[in-house]
């Protein structure tokens, strides 16, 4: 009997249980070798999920919009139609096959593999109801994917460009009813909770940014972010102190080879995920601002890559920008600091000269993992972010 079981994927290491987004076969269709067969939501994204058998897609066990934990069978894939039949049977009698991996994530790589392009559903049935040839398009997905805003753009060839959005939109919220948490948020409850087992500390610290807000105004033109400009700024800093970028291990302290600057972004649906700007201070700033506007789109489309958003080695919360004044931050699992940045207001102060005077600032909280770093590590990190910004914003153009 040639029937292989199709088992629910590990699309990251953390990952316990996926989301059946949709089947992109029925039972009964044919599959090819390679094709992409089912959806999945991981802990943060959704990815295509290929088949490695050439066949007929038998019986589905795990229905759209249902969970199933990882490595637990989800479909019957039958080589030949006759025995579909069979699958069918073997499905309904509760018994299983050999075990055997019939799907697999789509791999990273170019928008073709073995001549077969790779499509996102949505862009698939559009392209199908408008009657349009998927080898015609150019994919502006993650690694070439065709999605359906590339389908959408032969329509109407001059789009407006989606607006990334400041705040999330307030969720619908149905009083006297229980909703479940979404697979995204049961993630973060998952860290979080982790994290409660980490012994940490809060160091606090207030920066002027007279300089760098008039950097702000002269480049922002010109596509660079203020985010981009404050992970840049972090990122430079990392490079004196690398124990702030460093993470506790049951071996010893974990050096990371790069600062990878993860910065917390709210979902649309109540989740959050950190998109990572990897190896942050070696990029420039027009470069940095482009790549953090892709991640940010691509991570409320659910499109992100898992190394484009857990391979991060220190984070930014930037809740100033919702006109926060002061927090903390809860550290996440895996990493040694967290940065949490206020809103940066006009405050009267004293000069250097004895006089006052109004100066934009902004206070900033780090929390930090005590088993590796102590408050005098912190300090010195902050003190030398503060010069940085206060006296040579300019630097991080260069």
């Amino acid at each position: 009997m040639s029937i292989h079981e199709v088992f629910m994927p590990a699309l990251s290491s953390t990952m316990t249980e996926g989301k059946i987004v949709s089947w992109v076969k029925s039972p009964g269709d044919k599959v090819e070798k390679g094709e992409t067969v089912v959806v999945v939501e991981s802990d943060k994204a959704e990815m295509d999920v290929e088949s490695f058998y050439e066949g007929f897609l038998a019986h589905i066990l795990v229905p759209s919009g249902e969970t199933a934990p990882v490595g637990s069978a989800i479909a019957f894939i039958a080589e030949t139609a006759a025995e579909i039949a069979t699958a069918k049977s073997l499905a309904n009698s509760g018994g299983t096959t050999a075990p055997v991996t019939a799907i697999a994530p789509v791999e990273n790589g170019s928008n073709q593999r073995q001549g077969r392009l790779i499509v996102s559903p949505r862009a698939r049935k559009l392209a199908k109801e408008l009657n349009l040839d998927l080898n015609t398009l150019k994919g502006s997905g993650p690694y070439g994917r065709i999605i359906a805003e590339d389908v959408e753009a032969v329509v109407n060839p001059s789009p407006q460009p989606t607006p990334v959005a400041v705040k999330p939109p307030t969720p619908t919220i149905t009083t006297g009813e229980v909703a479940p948490l979404t697979t995204f948020q049961n993630a973060v409850v998952r860290n979080m909770v982790a994290s409660l087992s980490v012994p940490v500390f809060h160091v606090g610290y207030t920066i002027t940014t007279d300089g760098l807000d008039k950097l702000y105004q002269q480049i922002k033109s010109k596509g660079v972010t203020m985010t981009a400009l404050l992970a840049k700024a972090v990122a430079v800093t990392l490079q004196k102190h690398p124990l702030l970028n460093a993470s506790y291990s049951d071996k010893g302290i974990v050096h990371h080879s790069g600062i990878n600057i993860a910065v917390a972004v709210a979902m649309d649906d109540g989740g959050l995920i950190t998109p990572v700007l990897a190896n942050a201070d070696q990029i420039d700033i027009y470069s940095l601002s482009r790549t953090w506007k892709s991640l940010v789109e691509r991570a409320r489309a659910k499109q992100l890559q898992p190394e484009e958003y857990n391979t991060g080695t220190f984070t930014l919360s930037n809740l100033g920008m919702f006109g926060v004044d002061t927090f903390d931050a809860i550290l996440p699992p895996g990493q040694g600091s967290i940065l949490a940045i206020g809103a940066s207001r006009p405050q009267v102060i004293a000069t250097k000269e004895g006089l006052f005077g109004v100066r934009q600032q902004m206070q900033v909280n780090i929390t930090s993992d005590h088993r590796i770093i102590y408050g005098a590590h912190a300090a010195a990190f902050l003190q030398d972010l503060a010069k940085l910004i206060e006296t040579n914003p300019q630097s991080l153009t260069l």
